[in-house]
């Protein structure tokens, strides 16, 4: 019978990423405006090859979940704006024109940072534009501040570290 090894039993101290800990990067958003965001995240499809009276499966596409932001809407410069000029980039209500893909994706960078300020992850986010957004509520019988929240869709993610 094996032996366990001690480091596999017995705690061992790590430092773990915090929540509260991270920035992102979008072009036309400043970082500070950035509120909440949720991780990317995935679904992958699932492929079934029947044979006679029984089957396999294997993977089959893999899928991307649209990711969720929060932001603040400071009066200047406003948080509403910078998301307007983003979506009106792939279809401007006023003129009806739409746009390129190569005009509103962006690419995105969501970092984590470690308790001093260094970046311990980071998260590529590839061919990201607006899918939904909702620029909040107002409301007499509250003091809230107003914030935006924003459904990006991309193409795919890339985790650096």
């Amino acid at each position: 019978m094996p032996v366990l090894d001690p480091n596999e039993i017995m705690f061992t101290a790590f430092e773990p990423k915090v929540a509260n800990r991270f920035i992102m990067y979008i072009d036309g958003i400043p970082s500070y405006m950035v509120k909440s965001v949720a991780s990317p995240s995935f679904t992958d499809g699932v492929i079934k090859l029947d044979h006679i009276n029984t089957y396999r499966k294997i993977r089959g596409k893999r899928e991307w979940q649209n990711m969720t932001l929060g932001l603040y809407d400071p009066i200047t410069p406003s948080g509403a704006q910078a998301v307007m000029e983003w979506a009106r980039l792939g279809y401007e209500s006023v003129t009806g024109r739409a746009g390129y893909s190569d005009f509103y994706k962006k690419d995105v960078t969501l970092n984590s940072l470690g308790p001093v300020g260094d970046i311990v992850g980071e998260w590529i986010i590839k061919g990201a534009f607006v899918v939904s957004s909702n620029f909040g509520q107002y409301n007499w019988s509250t003091d809230e501040a107003i914030n935006v929240e924003l459904q990006l869709a991309m193409d795919y993610c890339v985790l650096n570290f």
